[in-house]
């Protein structure tokens, strides 16, 4: 997930938004891929029987009990945010005062982990359990907190733990960040190293992020450094210090902790009309080839994926090799100094066809040769609408390139959650 917060105008106020926190088959035509599916913008799945939508009041959808309703609305104030609706408890209970539903979640297959601000915990906060025993904390009851560097910004708060609820499924006692807490002054290299505080609900422009990408937990190099600008331990409001961390401590995939379908996940959103759409609404499916639902189909695209989840994307003449489908990006990321920008958004006089070539950066498998359009977005957003898949902007990294949200729509994209064997595929992978 990355952001970039730049202001066309009021239609266009945190239109930018990346949460990239780095750490098959085509048929190889410019305009078809047969794995994309062409539903319409308003899917039969998404309906009951008597037409008036499949979720209950929890957000669930029927098939499978492993379904979970998903949206893109403006209620976060920007364009192309995709968001989810879940539960945190207090470990071990449910239910009553020990419980909160948080909506205007990002869903961002970009991160990992679920960080809430705790604006949106006014009474629970206080009771979640805190998390200590960092690696070199020699007292072991220091409490434990963490800078989160994403594309556009940190987030800072206290690591706690609690039980996550998506759908009907629990991950149980996993540590979470719970952002802008206060509890802590954030350090001087959590800045210089990721960038602007995004931890108010106003900057973020969401309650939190639900980060579901391939990892299990969130920060492999943590385990043997204590890095700059990640995991602290705090010994007063203004003492805190840089850490190395156990596993099971740092803040984990929540689907990665679920009892059952919990080796990757599943987003499918309808093909957009023309001009965009005021509102979205999809589904996010857990596990891959566990349940009917969610089968790997034989003609699916895969791509590996390397240790830092990323595979490379060729684009005029340039690798990019730090590429990822990231659904916390809310327009394409990519740099190409051919094309007109207004506040770094991508404003072509007319619409771009455009097309990369997306490929495991190990070599394995085959490549994907992929189309896509960049219209201009001033234009785009005149309509107020929430929804487009023809957005993007200038990314400054010479390595990047983001496939955000707009390419999500009118296809099913599978993340895999960590090192998985499924069907004949072993590995990391994303898929479409």
């Amino acid at each position: 997930m990355t952001t970039i917060n730049k202001t066309l105008s009021i239609a266009l106020v945190a239109l930018g938004l990346t949460l990239s926190a780095c750490g098959g088959g085509s048929d190889g035509n410019s305009s078809n891929n047969n794995s994309s599916i062409g539903w319409s913008a308003d899917p039969d799945w998404i309906k009951k029987p008597d037409g008036s939508g499949s979720s209950d009041n929890s957000g669930n959808t029927p098939s499978g009990g492993n379904t979970v309703s998903i949206r893109v609305d403006n209620s976060m104030g920007g364009i192309n945010m995709l968001s989810a609706t879940i539960t945190l408890c207090v470990p071990g209970t449910q239910g009553g005062s020990q419980c909160t539903t948080v909506d205007r979640m990002v869903v961002d297959t970009g991160s990992v982990g679920v960080r809430i601000m705790a604006s949106a915990l006014p009474t629970l906060r206080s009771q979640l359990l805190t998390q200590v025993g960092a690696v070199d904390d020699v007292s072991g009851v220091a409490p434990i907190a963490e800078c989160m560097p994403f594309g556009s910004g940190t987030t800072w708060g206290s690591v706690k733990r609690a039980d996550v609820t998506i759908g009907s499924r629990t991950a149980s006692n996993i540590p979470i960040q719970l952002i802008g807490d206060g509890a802590y002054a954030i350090p001087s290299d959590c800045v210089a190293h990721g960038g602007p505080d995004l931890s108010t609900v106003e900057k973020l422009g969401a309650n939190g992020i639900l980060g579901i990408g391939y990892g299990t937990q969130d920060s492999k190099d943590a385990l043997t450094t204590a890095l700059p600008g990640n995991y602290y331990y705090c010994t007063g409001a203004n003492a805190c210090f840089n850490t190395r961390m156990t596993v099971g401590k740092e803040v984990m995939n929540p689907v990665a902790a679920f009892p059952r379908d919990n080796n990757g996940t599943i987003i499918r959103l309808p093909k957009l009309p023309a001009g965009g759409q005021a509102s979205v609404t999809g589904e996010l499916i857990f596990g891959i080839g566990t349940q009917s639902n969610n089968a790997l189909p034989s003609n699916v695209n895969i791509l590996a994926l390397d240790e830092h989840g990323e595979f490379t994307t060729q684009y005029q003449g340039q690798a990019f090799n730090w590429s990822a489908l990231d659904s916390g990006t809310n327009g394409f990321a990519f740099q190409d100094d051919s094309i007109p920008t207004t506040s770094g958004w991508y404003t072509p006089s007319s619409a771009l066809n455009l097309a990369a070539t997306m490929e495991a950066t190990s070599g394995k498998g085959a490549p994907v040769k992929m189309p896509f359009t960049i219209d201009n977005a001033l234009r785009m957003s005149a309509n107020g609408y929430a929804a487009y898949d023809n957005v993007g902007w200038y990314q400054s990294s010479l390595r990047m390139f983001m496939w955000g949200l707009p390419f999500f729509y009118g296809r099913s994209v599978y993340t895999t959650v960590g090192i998985s064997a499924i069907g004949k595929q072993n590995g990391s992978f994303v898929a479409f």
